[in-house]
């Protein structure tokens, strides 16, 4: 039988949900936030492990869920869960890891340190929980450290923590509270890049979404980012804020396409790049390259209503409404005032001909002004009328989520207004509008030359499409010679067999590794390959038959069924019994009966 014929990758696939703050003062939320990101981070370094992306696993944040319900919402075998607790200059923290399909706890320790110590300790427990599933479910290329922090100063650490958590409210006051903490970061550790990059970043969205002057929040961008890059010219998130300001801040989208490949090749599971790229494609009309990025992202991350939106948006520029409709959908499941999600779902009524959901949907969100500006777009498209013009309808100057006044000036046959009212919000980099060649509302406009001029400005499809080159899949090309698998499995057999290292409760393959004087990512591969089977169920397989040995022996017979099985090296009553079961097909005690 062999054992791992239950296993799949599926098993390979973890959420790292949100640590709980039990320090009894609420400020440090943040850093427990940080704490969950960080190992996030970390584990997404691991090839060949799934795991769930930010926005999802805080979608449980102080939700009393059941875990195989998350299990089930996520598409992850196992769940991460935690808690703090920082007293004065130390640090408490307690950890578990789960199966999500039948609650079977795989590990549980806790941690007891200085404060001083936690980039350590984020590291050690990420690597222990990566263990744990190498150990479980079969091999995973794991790296000595995972770290992605790259300070040693705690008050610098604390204050990027603190910007982080305002950042990552994507609210654009929220956004220049976060530069402000940054900046204090960046100030007590002089080469910390991350603080850096990340002021770079923030001052290029916010320009970007014109919640300041735009040049000079993009000039700003710049400056910090070069800082950033002078301390780490590798950094991932250096080149996905250089590739934000480039494509949502200037349009450009070959210099945009460049660095987020930049980001992906030092960071290969950064969703939010491949997330970039899917709406970079979507800009230049590349849809199928599009639609495989949200199909990456949604894997990775399944509860961002913004991927469901970058998803339905693909479809709704093709024309596809009905697949449109149901990604926006599941985007307002997720969050029912996602704005994006919102107009489009709109816009797909109009043209799937539904007026009257068409009317009431948009009366749950929109003004009066909107809602005559929507019925004149209905009657205007499904009707062939004319729409009615009325000056007092637009809103020029406004920063809208989806500028309807602009469509409501093509359907009023204001052509020579609209395409002056188009070519400003192109000229200005305007990211509503950044798909606008491809826009169904704009379809009266396309064969003048004023919009095929503003189109082949922009327009850098076939540029980008020569540069894209198929992602290649790692694998591990670890093999091992007849000899040398003769030589290692001679040696396992040795240590196991005759210096029963088994009979250590404790016992990883780390340990294993260190007693064969042999690197644990080549032990993992040679017992998943060459043995066809994981640690665990290596280790185990040694227990049971120990345990049945011990077990008939008549000097035991005084003895319990547990004691032996703690004897035999399990340190669990659960860990047995239901190992036991699932080789013998019945309980110890029935086996045990069958036996005498």
């Amino acid at each position: 039988m062999n054992l791992t014929d239950n296993f799949s990758d599926i098993d390979k696939s973890i959420v790292v949900l949100p640590f709980k703050n039990m320090s009894g003062d609420n400020s440090y939320d943040y850093f427990s936030d940080g704490i969950t990101e960080e190992i996030i981070n970390a584990l997404s370094k691991v090839e060949g492990l799934k795991v769930t992306a930010r926005t999802s696993s805080f979608a449980f944040k102080n939700k009393p869920t059941d875990i195989r319900i998350i299990g089930n919402e996520l598409g992850v075998t196992n769940a991460v869960e935690g808690s703090i607790r920082i007293a004065k200059d130390r640090i408490r923290i307690s950890t578990q890891l789960t199966r999500t399909d039948n609650g079977f706890l795989l590990w549980s320790e806790k941690f007891d340190r200085q404060l001083d110590d936690v980039f350590a300790l984020q590291d050690e427990i990420s690597l222990l929980i990566a263990d744990k599933i190498r150990e479980n479910f079969g091999h995973i290329e794991i790296e000595d450290s995972l770290s992605t922090i790259h300070t040693q100063n705690l008050k610098a650490y604390q204050w990027y923590l603190k910007g982080r958590h305002y950042q990552l409210t994507w609210n654009l006051v929220n956004m220049e509270r976060a530069i402000e903490f940054y900046k204090k970061s960046a100030n007590i550790d002089s080469n910390y890049a991350d603080p850096l990059v990340a002021i770079g970043w923030c001052y290029g969205i916010i320009a970007s979404w014109r919640h300041i002057d735009r040049d000079e929040g993009l000039k700003k961008a710049n400056e910090y980012l070069t800082k950033g890059y002078k301390l780490d010219p590798n950094s991932y998130m250096g080149h996905f804020s250089k590739a934000t300001i480039s494509f949502w801040g200037n349009w450009q989208f070959k210099k945009g396409y460049q660095e987020l490949k930049k980001c992906l090749e030092v960071n290969p599971f950064y969703g939010d790049a491949n997330e970039a790229l899917a709406e970079l494609y979507t800009a230049n009309g590349l849809f199928d390259e599009a639609l495989k990025e949200t199909d990456h992202i949604l894997k990775i991350n399944p509860l961002s209503p913004n991927h469901y939106y970058t998803r339905g948006n693909i479809f709704y520029l093709q024309g596809d409404f009905d697949m449109a409709i149901k990604c926006f959908e599941s985007s307002l499941k997720i969050d029912t005032t996602f704005d994006l999600s919102r107009h489009l779902k709109l816009a797909c009524l109009i043209f799937k001909k539904n007026k009257k959901d068409a009317i009431t949907f948009a009366r749950t969100f929109l003004s009066d002004k909107f809602l005559a500006i929507i019925e004149e777009l209905y009657n205007a498209i499904n009707n062939n009328q004319t729409a009615e013009y009325n000056e007092l309808l637009l809103t020029d100057g406004e920063n809208l989520m989806v500028f309807w006044d602009l469509y409501y000036l093509v359907y009023c046959n204001k052509v020579e207004e609209a395409l002056n009212r188009l070519e400003v919000l192109v000229e200005d980099r305007i990211g509503q509008v950044i798909n606008f060649q491809f826009d169904p509302f704009l379809e009266p406009l396309r064969e003048t030359n004023r919009y095929k001029k503003l189109v082949e400005g922009v327009s850098a499809s076939e540029e980008i499409k020569n540069l894209i080159v198929p992602q290649s899949t790692y694998t591990s090309v670890l093999t091992f010679s007849d000899a040398d698998s003769s030589k290692l499995k001679a040696q396992l057999d040795k240590v196991l067999s005759k210096s029963k290292l088994y009979l250590n409760p404790e016992i990883s393959l780390r340990v294993l590794a260190k007693e064969l004087d042999i690197n644990p990512n080549k032990l993992s591969k040679f017992i998943n390959d060459n043995l066809k089977t994981n640690f665990n169920e290596l280790i185990n397989t040694h227990r049971l038959v120990h345990f049945k040995q011990i077990s008939l022996k008549p000097e035991n017979k005084h003895l319990t069924l547990l004691g032996l099985a703690y004897d035999s090296g399990f340190n669990s009553k659960t860990v047995f019994n239901t190992y036991f079961k699932k080789v013998e097909g019945i309980t110890p005690k029935q086996w045990l009966k069958l036996q005498l």
